[in-house]
């Protein structure tokens, strides 16, 4: 009897499974959308070593100037196909990306040169763009994003842009930060975060290799910036794939941007980076919202005020709503 019990149980799984939604496309317009200004990307290899950079540029038109977002990768993720998605998707929408190395493999350098390397891949990628065969760069609005530990490098110099003679960022978007259980690459605190930044803390809440202590930590002490949110990535299984939250789902692999290099992440990104709704309506979305509110100024409560237009994250096909972004904002702070 439980023999048969357990067959139809069964049955009925492979009928139904077979039904399950699955999860929503990238929308066709909007934040995070496909509505893109420039059909093609350029990317130019300048990679000599650990102070070496990649850059991406729009093209099909090419603009005559562009504004410039850095993109700080994780450790290991030398090779920017990792992330080659996203980077399409930023550069088509009109920016040029900085993709700095800043280190050569899992050994070299140590870690205590990471911020250097980094400082310096921007600097000469900005001196490269000024050559007039590149798109000229903006500097004035500079938008760092980091994700792993490129997002501890990221709020370092949100602190201390000045002192590594960078342009002052006016936008972080830090994506699930974290160094080592040492805590090596941690400020003592983020208080000396410029008030005028705009600040994007993105955790992912099953994340087992950075968890969230560095990301909550740079929310909490950056007192003296009051635009500033702290966003959790919730799991949904509801469809079939299930939208997880761990600590790669910023990976979205493009081949097109394969340098050759098999690193760690690499091999990481081609068993578990997938497109989906964390990218569509997270970590994509949520950029395209705050490059709304720097470089043009519109739709800054949106962005940042714990609005339904932040916390979506799309439907299953058969319509049910993908469960929302968790999002912390400062008490008595507005985006404005």
């Amino acid at each position: 009897m439980k023999a048969w019990i357990t067959l139809a149980v069964y049955a009925v799984l492979l009928i139904h499974g077979g039904d399950m939604a699955s999860g929503p496309d990238q929308p066709e317009e909007g934040w995070g959308g496909r509505d893109y200004a420039h059909d093609e990307v350029l990317m130019y290899d300048f990679v000599d070593g650990p102070e070496g950079y990649f850059l991406f540029e729009p093209s099909s038109p090419k603009p005559d100037s562009a504004h410039v977002i850095v993109l700080l990768h994780g450790y290991s993720a030398m090779n920017p196909m990792v992330y080659g998605g996203w980077i399409r998707h930023i550069v088509r929408k009109g920016y040029i990306v900085i993709y700095p190395i800043y280190q050569m493999n899992l050994i070299r350098p140590m870690a205590k040169a990471y911020v250097s390397n980094a400082v310096a891949g921007i600097r000469q990628a900005l001196a490269t763009l000024d050559s007039e065969e590149h798109v000229r760069p903006i500097v004035e609005s500079l938008i760092l994003v980091g994700h792993s530990y490129g997002g501890a490098i990221a709020a370092n110099l949100g602190v201390n842009y000045a002192d590594w003679d960078i342009p002052p960022p006016k936008g972080l978007m830090l994506v699930c930060p974290g160094t080592s259980p040492l805590k090596r690459g941690w400020l003592p605190s983020y208080e000396g975060m410029a008030h005028d930044i705009r600040l994007m803390v993105v955790l992912s809440i099953h994340d087992p290799i950075v968890g969230e202590g560095l990301g909550r930590f740079i929310y909490e002490t950056a007192v003296n910036t009051p635009t500033r949110n702290l966003i959790r990535l919730l799991p949904d299984d509801y469809g079939q794939p299930p939208l997880t939250s761990g600590h790669t789902e910023a990976h979205a692999l493009d081949a097109a941007f394969d340098n050759g290099r098999r690193c760690l992440s690499f091999y990481i990104g081609l068993k578990y980076a997938k497109y989906n709704a964390a990218d569509y309506f997270c970590y994509w979305k949520l950029l395209d919202a705050m490059t709304d509110c720097i470089y043009r100024g519109e739709h800054c409560e949106q962005a940042f005020d714990n609005t339904p237009e932040q916390r979506y994250m799309g439907k299953w096909s058969d319509g049910e709503p993908v469960r929302e972004l968790e999002v912390m904002v400062p008490t008595s702070t507005s985006a404005q």
